[in-house]
């Protein structure tokens, strides 16, 4: 059985790697799908499992990208992810400090930047956005009910089955893939996109059915979400396929939280609370973040 990734793990990757000779030299920013730490210049990650090391090398490569078409992104400070312990570590230009919390307006401004890119030059990826619940539901292991486990794996192959059916109404190419406030860090030199190893190339409204249902579980009010699609210049609801990738990222993001649930109560009871609303269709229950 591979070790459980806790904070003490990532910690001693880091050291490793040689970012962090003193243990205690870094500072934890995150834990989930990577442990992120700040040191003196730069951020490093260390991903959850060997499974994370192609997303971790492709990084990178898509910042350097970005950067080739000025638009604002995290820099990296390696040019390749490095293999540290069996698990990906990738190192990064620590930005400037925040000025301010970034709004739905400056997300929809980059993502009008990222969506009227062309594709690069190598590969991106299908957002394959139900492509982790197996290994998620996997690291809840008996930690969750069964029965819940079984559930969101048909509710998986449906919306799968769904979304390959769907007719765009963008022109499909890369996306940003997880795109919320929280992943643009606002510095005095303006709004910058971070963590991009969910860039894809597919359909564009992924990027934009992440807020419409941020509006409806997550509780961000309607002006803020008016900003938003005002802000890229189109409503996603409007569009017919929009319940199926809503309903695709619900499913992803019930299993995301389950891996947390064997060491986390309070994951526990988030999870059980959003499968309950999903198996009874109650869309007025708000979820909370973790």
């Amino acid at each position: 059985m591979s070790e459980a990734f806790t904070e003490e793990r990532a910690r001693r990757v880091l050291a490793a790697a040689g970012f962090a000779s003193v243990p205690d030299a870094a500072r934890l920013i995150t834990l989930g799908e990577n442990a992120v730490f700040a040191l003196e210049s730069t951020v490093v990650k260390v991903g959850r499992e060997r499974g994370l090391w192609e997303r971790a090398d492709r990084e990178p490569r898509i910042a350097a990208w970005l950067a080739e078409h000025d638009v604002p992104a995290v820099r990296p400070a390696e040019p390749r992810a490095l293999l540290v312990d069996d698990l990906p570590v990738t190192v990064w230009h620590r930005l400037p400090p925040a000025v301010r919390p970034a709004t739905p307006a400056d997300l929809a401004t980059l993502l009008r930047r990222v969506h009227a890119l062309p594709r690069p030059p190598f590969p991106l990826p299908r957002r394959d956005l139900l492509g982790g619940v197996e290994r998620w539901l996997r690291l809840a292991g008996d930690a969750i009910d069964p029965a819940d486990a079984a559930y969101l794996r048909d509710r998986r192959d449906g919306f799968a089955a769904a979304a390959d059916a769907l007719v765009p109404q963008l022109t499909p190419g890369p996306l940003h893939g997880d795109a919320l406030p929280r992943n643009v860090h606002v510095s005095a030199a303006g709004p910058v996109l971070v963590d991009l190893e969910t860039f894809s190339d597919d359909l564009r409204e992924h990027d934009l059915v992440v807020m419409a249902l941020t509006r409806d579980r997550y509780g961000l009010g309607a002006a803020a979400y008016a900003e938003f699609a005002t802000g890229y210049g189109w409503d996603v609801r409007e569009w017919p396929g929009c319940s199926v990738l809503r309903g695709a990222r619900e499913t992803a993001s019930c299993a995301w939280v389950a891996q947390h649930a064997p060491g986390d109560p309070r994951a526990l009871a988030e999870f059980e609370r959003r499968v309950a609303s999903l198996r009874s269709g109650d869309e007025s229950v708000r979820w909370s973040a973790l």
